[in-house]
């Protein structure tokens, strides 16, 4: 149990920007980084949490609308646009049109383009619209808003395990194609436990129908370039999340 807390804090310190004192994460060797997927959907609630809480914190003063944009401006900041940054840089390079070594290299160059701000003005705003089509429609906006970002950060696992990684180096070596089959089911278990928690059965219906998008976001990265990166991983898991609320706002 302190093993799976100490990975629990990993992952915090690894997917979010709460502090986490370096103690209780020092002694994890770069080795077993990987064993941190297993803690991912904890991670996810705690994100949850806070938006959650700031949805309805906000929804009191200016109603679902501007609550919905609190919430999903609370997921970036405490994220630091982790994922988001995936997502755009994933975006300029798929949709490029170039060779693959030419996509690899327009990935990592830290200037946005056109793809990747239209990407993220489309995420952003289907974000919160699905969000405040939730609360206009649903009694459970609170759980659901809790349990988006547990099925992201759960689907993650789809896109590293027995996946290739498409570069020689860099921190998606560490899980992509290395987790083993216990921590991928782990993580699947977990998020779904936690999904049933708070959004019910249907909520689990939901992202494993999201899970299902997500294996054809995979085939595509895949395809366009023979493997997976920490950008296409951070991408599936802001689309999964976003592919969730969706079907959940119908």
């Amino acid at each position: 149990m302190r093993a799976f807390f100490r990975l629990f804090l990993l992952s915090l310190q690894f997917l979010t920007r709460i502090p986490v004192p370096g103690r209780y994460t020092d002694p994890v060797p770069l080795a077993d980084y990987r064993q941190m997927i297993k803690a991912f959907p904890l991670a996810g609630l705690v994100v949850g949490l806070c938006s959650a809480f700031v949805f309805s914190i906000t929804q009191l003063w200016w109603g679902n609308l501007l609550a919905a944009a609190f919430a999903v401006l609370t997921v970036a900041m405490i994220t630091g646009a982790f994922h988001l940054d995936g997502l755009a840089d994933t975006a300029d390079g798929i949709f490029s049109s170039r060779p693959r070594e030419r996509m690899l290299e327009i990935m990592r160059d830290s200037r946005i383009g056109t793809q990747g701000a239209l990407a993220l003005i489309f995420k952003v705003v289907l974000h919160v619209l699905a969000i405040y089509q939730i609360a206009e429609s649903k009694p459970s906006a609170i759980g659901l808003l809790i349990a988006a970002p547990v099925v992201g950060r759960s689907l993650g696992a789809l896109l590293m395990y027995r996946q290739r990684y498409a570069r020689e180096s860099g921190m998606g070596n560490l899980f992509i194609g290395n987790i083993s089959a216990g921590e991928f089911y782990t993580a699947l278990i977990l998020g779904a436990m936690l999904t049933f928690l708070f959004a019910g059965g249907y909520g689990v219906l939901m992202a494993a129908a999201s899970g299902v998008f997500l294996l054809v976001y995979r085939a595509m990265i895949q395809n366009k370039l023979g493997g997976q990166t920490g950008d296409t991983v951070g991408a599936g898991i802001e689309i999964s999340e976003l592919v969730f609320l969706l079907l959940m706002a119908h």
